[in-house]
Parts: C-alpha cells; structure tokens; sequence
C-alpha cells in the first residue's frame, strides 16, 4: 500500500458525493465519498478546510485519495 499523505479539502459536493483534497505537495486529488473511513455515525463527508490523510491510487482520470481519514 502506498504511503499516507495529508491535504486540505479545496471543496466537497454532498449532494453530489465527491470532491478534490489539495496535497501539501500542492496538486489536487479526487476524493469519492467511499473513499471517506467511516467515522461511525454512516454519513461519509467532507468540510472545505479539512486537514486529512489518505493514499493515492491511480483511477480512470487520475489520481484519487483513498483511505481517507480525518485529522
């Protein structure tokens, strides 16, 4: 599994169930509301300004966080 790597959340649509976390690194990573660990209340989402952690796997039109946790 590839290393951890934290970001902000730039913007998280619910309606809608995705959005893009900004790497420290600085380039922009799709986030899918299954990607999101479950913090166990079942709603999976996201606040713009969010610190997280997540790897990064290559999907159909880039790169995506998966595994994501909130700090």
């Amino acid at each position: 599994m590839s290393e951890k790597v934290t970001g902000t959340v730039k913007w998280f649509d619910e309606s809608k169930g995705f959005g893009f976390i900004q790497q420290e690194s600085g380039s922009d990573v799709f986030a899918h509301y299954s990607a999101i660990s479950n913090d166990g209340d079942g709603f999976r989402t996201l606040k713009e300004g969010q610190q997280v952690e997540f790897n990064i796997t290559q999907g159909q039109k880039g790169p995506q966080a998966e595994n994501i946790v909130a700090l």
